[in-house]
Parts: C-alpha cells; sequence; structure tokens
C-alpha cells in the first residue's frame, strides 16, 4: 500500500544557534540525489544537542508539506514557508499526516526500512526560528507535529522515492490520537492506560506511568519557553 511520496531530502550542520550557548542543526538543506542512510539518520545530517535530539529512535524526521498552507493560515505568510525544511525535517512529504500514520508501522523508502517510533515534541527553538513566541506550543496544539522514525534495516533514500506500508500493528493508533493523549486528553486514564501497552520509547514509558500514579502532567515550560535569552 502506497501512503506518500518523498518530495525533499534534507541535512544540516549544527551551528551556533539564536540564544548564547545553544547549538541546533534545525536549518536543513536539500540534497540533489540520493543518500545513504544509518541506524542513526541520513547521512550529513548532524544535531545540536544530541541529549535530546538524534539517537536510534530519533534518527529520522518526517513532516508533511501539506502543513504548510495549515501554518500560513494560522501564523500568516512566513519566507521559511516558501521551500521545504521550515521545520529541520529531513523528509519533506506529500501524502502522510498524522492522520493517516500510526505510532509502530513499518514502512519502506527506497531501500530504506523505517519505523515509527513517536511524534515530535516541539521545543522552543521553533519560536527563535519563525520569531513567534508561542510557534512550539501552537505546534502541539494544533498536533501538526511530524514524527520520528527508527531505521530497521539500513539503506538509501532519494527524492520521488514512495513510501509503502508494510506492517501496521497498532491501527487504533494513529499519530493524531497519540498526540491528543500527549497533549489535550493529558490525565484521561483510559487513553493513558491503552497508550501503556504499546511499545513506547523508555521517556514516553515514563511519562505514561508518572501520569498514572500520580494524576499530574509534566511541566512543559523548559522545554516550550527553553532557557533565558
Amino acid at each position: 500500500m502506497e501512503l506518500g511520496r518523498l518530495q525533499t531530502l534534507l541535512v544540516g550542520k549544527a551551528v551556533p544557534f539564536v540564544r548564547k550557548g545553544t547549538r541546533s542543526a534545525i536549518a536543513k538543506a536539500p540534497l540533489s540525489g540520493a543518500a545513504s542512510v544509518t541506524c542513526l539518520g541520513v547521512d550529513g545530517d548532524e544535531q545540536g544537542d544530541t541529549r535530546i535530539h538524534g539517537g536510534v529512535d530519533k534518527a529520522i524526521h518526517q513532516y508533511p508539506r501539506e502543513h504548510y498552507a495549515q501554518w500560513q493560515h494560522l501564523i500568516g505568510q512566513h519566507p521559511l514557508f516558501a521551500h521545504a525544511g521550515a521545520f529541520g525535517e529531513n523528509l519533506s512529504t506529500v501524502g502522510m499526516t498524522e492522520q493517516n500514520i500510526c505510532l509502530g508501522d513499518v514502512i519502506r523508502c527506497g531501500s530504506v526500512m523505517l519505523e515509527v517510533s513517536q511524534t515530535r515534541q516541539p521545543c522552543w527553538k521553533l519560536n527563535d526560528r519563525f520569531g513567534v513566541p508561542d510557534m512550539a506550543l501552537r505546534m502541539q496544539r494544533n498536533a501538526m507535529t511530524g514524527w520520528y522514525y527508527r531505521v530497521v534495516e539500513e539503506g538509501v533514500l532519494c527524492p520521488g522515492d514512495a513510501f509503502t506500508l508494510l506492517d501496521r500493528p497498532y491501527p487504533a493508533w494513529s499519530l493524531a490520537r497519540v498526540v491528543s493523549v500527549l497533549y489535550r486528553r493529558t490525565l484521561d486514564r483510559d487513553e493513558l492506560t491503552g497508550l501503556a501497552t504499546l511499545p513506547l520509547v523508555p521517556s514516553w514509558q515514563r511519562l505514561v506511568a508518572r501520569r498514572l500514579e500520580q494524576a499530574q502532567v509534566e511541566d512543559w515550560g523548559p522545554r516550550l519557553a527553553g532557557p533565558v535569552a
């Protein structure tokens, strides 16, 4: 089953960011041809802070090109919307959104096999990049986060490659539903209990367990607002 197409493949180098003492590779550039993919991501791509970005569970970030029009409606025209990569994504695609992709989906693109590992948890660097103080909060409120893959089989990706669904073990858990539990129905015990049955990444396992045990939502402030400039 074909899900969509890879329009643009992007990588970036980690460089000093707007706020002193931080680094980021959110400004990514498109590749004109194919690129090798390993368990840690697309060849040539970097992360500014490997404590919270990258790694095997967040090897590649995908973002739907369809969301750009919705963002223009929400915040107006912005120079970053003129080209793919506005949100620091590696894969800019058409045909796939949080509505029709599920947690745990196994997908073939090019010669690479990917597994949907988690949605993006927006952070304050989006605020600075767009010059919109609550951009990260808007992203999670509007459920336009994109998602991460872990690499099951290494290989090669090329713009124009199709995404083919190989397996969907959790069809009831669209990424839109996951985002809703994370940021809207935050203390819905039935939803949290269901989410806890999935093979979540360790940080999400801890998050869900704490909410169930404490009936309390974690502090989003540091992630959404970041360090003092």
